[in-house]
């Protein structure tokens, strides 16, 4: 069985603009690829993903991030019917200071009992309640 791993919006933006921890995000990408790994993205994550392309390149660097999340081995995860993952952002937004995607992060982690790919010190205070991989040294 592959291994389940969530990614956040920061690492993603890390892999789209080349930075080091990028470089661990595409060997993630490699394995999902040839399916030892199952990657996962929460619709907020991919929004906001696309919104800060956008915000610092235009709309043409947006479409062209669209098609190259498209292109990847990540399946993502829309708000569900029964809006399970979508209460769980709720209370994790309610109880730790994540910014929205944040919290709809480490509900889809908590909700498919995966792994947080991150570099975000925001999910800090989340260690003892899901599992963290993180992209840099860990936050102080």
């Amino acid at each position: 069985m592959a291994r389940l791993l969530v990614l956040d919006s920061w690492a993603l933006l890390a892999y789209f603009q080349g930075e080091p921890s990028g470089e661990t995000v595409e060997a993630h990408l490699i394995r999902a690829a040839s399916g030892r790994e199952a990657l996962l993205l929460s619709v907020v994550n991919w929004t906001e993903v696309v919104y800060c392309v956008e915000r610092k390149g235009g709309r043409a660097a947006a479409e062209q991030v669209i098609r190259d999340l498209d292109a990847l081995p990540i399946a993502v995860v829309g708000v569900d019917e029964n809006r399970r993952i979508a209460r769980e952002a709720a209370s994790m937004k309610a109880g730790f200071r994540l910014s929205l995607a944040n919290a709809f992060a480490a509900a889809l982690t908590r909700e498919r009992k995966g792994a947080l790919v991150t570099g975000d010190p925001e999910f800090q205070p989340l260690e003892g309640l899901i599992r963290i991989e993180w992209l840099v040294k860990r936050p102080a």
